[in-house]
């Protein structure tokens, strides 16, 4: 999720009953369910680094550990600086870590139901996990939080709220509704997320072949990648096979999903609309709909095969879930390798309706390497 979001989510905790802690869990919980993000300090080595680490350890166990000790550690020494002069009145440290580690782990927990995911079992094992409920940024649960937050302000006197302890019922009521909206917020995209990955047959229509022997698994509670090869055959003359469907979600609305199927040598896409009464109603000719897919040719060429070995396109094969390959050579048989990852060339940075042409401009989410004749790596980099 973006750190807006991590950040109202922090500060509704606060207004739980874990704001009791004392002085001084506010800034932890604020501070904590940013804290992981700290990776984005791999950008100063590059972008290859960046998506090396990106969240890797920091959004791992270690990482939920470590970043509340550290964080607990921060707002500690801080109360302790600013207020000498009452030291009965800080929060013990124990109860600041706790604080924190939960603030982490809730972080961790808001970026694995996105389609982007997160490197959960980090460092120990580098794989990428997602549920694909919700995009990077959810406009409704950020309204919900704010909306949260805005209703359950009370201004209260600190002399007051010390003497009456009115201040906290009201608070922690607010911040009770808001996290039941929250919940059905997810509750609700992860039903229209099923429905959309069970209408996948109806939208392909005869564009989907037989499974692969080794096919990920219609309904598996997480989705992992990368998938180490197993499924996607290198000799172009192996028989095509559908290898996994996926729904990723869309920024505007929670019924409309771009359903994904990645087949052994390319990638069908169709966009859905759970609402849509064609779609699920048994007794429409669906005979059309497969007619509306977008197909991107995903071909493991000699080519293709030896620029992967490259650096930049195995940090970026490391992180894309469903890399697209293309490639040409020239008549002096020089070659271009591009990959591209199809989550991102509709509905998502790309810009709806760009496709892999308008992915192709400067991002994170296309490489291109450029072999000579004698097959080394001339140039490679991030867009074109």
């Amino acid at each position: 999720m973006d750190n807006l979001t991590h950040t109202l989510f922090g500060l509704t905790l606060a207004r739980t009953p874990l704001g009791r802690a004392g002085r001084g869990t506010t800034m932890a919980l604020v501070l904590a369910s940013n804290a992981p993000d700290l990776d984005f300090v791999g950008v100063a080595g590059g972008a290859v680094k960046y998506l090396q680490w990106h969240r890797g350890p920091t959004h791992g166990a270690l990482g939920v550990v470590g970043l509340g000790l550290a964080t607990a550690a921060l707002v500690w020494a801080g109360l302790r600086t600013r207020n000498r002069d009452a030291p009965d009145s800080h929060t013990s440290f124990g109860r600041l870590w706790l604080v924190a580690m939960t603030g982490v782990l809730c972080h961790v927990l808001m970026d694995l139901p996105t389609s982007y995911g997160t490197r959960l079992l980090s460092p120990f094992d580098w794989h990428w996990f997602a549920e694909d409920w919700l995009p990077i940024l959810d406009i409704y649960l950020l309204a919900i939080l704010a909306a949260g937050l805005w209703f359950g302000r009370t201004v209260v006197p600190a002399r007051k709220a010390a003497e009456t302890h009115s201040v906290w019922p009201g608070r922690e009521r607010s911040a009770a509704i808001a996290l039941v909206f929250v919940a059905m917020n997810y509750g609700l995209r992860a039903t229209a997320h099923h429905e959309a990955l069970v209408q996948a047959p109806r939208l392909f229509g005869p564009l989907l072949p037989k499974p692969c022997p080794d096919a990920v698994q219609p309904g598996a509670l997480l989705d992992r990648w990368p998938l180490d090869g197993k499924t996607t055959p290198h000799d172009p003359s192996a028989t095509r096979c559908l290898v996994e469907v996926a729904a990723i979600p869309s920024f505007l609305s929670p019924f409309r999903w771009q359903v994904i199927a990645r087949l052994s040598d390319a990638y069908e896409l169709h966009d859905v609309d759970v609402l849509d009464g064609r779609f699920g109603d048994p007794g429409e000719q669906s005979e059309g709909f497969w007619r509306l897919s977008r197909r991107y040719p995903n071909l493991w060429t000699p080519a293709v095969v030896q620029a992967s070995t490259s650096r930049v396109a195995q940090a970026f094969l490391g992180f894309s879930r469903f890399p697209a390959a293309r490639s040409f050579v020239d008549r002096e048989g020089r070659a271009t390798v591009r990959w591209t990852d199809i989550r991102f060339t509709m509905g998502g940075f790309a810009g709806q309706g760009q496709g892999v042409q308008g992915a192709r401009q400067g991002n994170l989410f296309t490489v291109t390497v450029r072999m000579g004749a004698d097959g080394r790596i001339e140039r490679e980099g991030f867009g074109q």
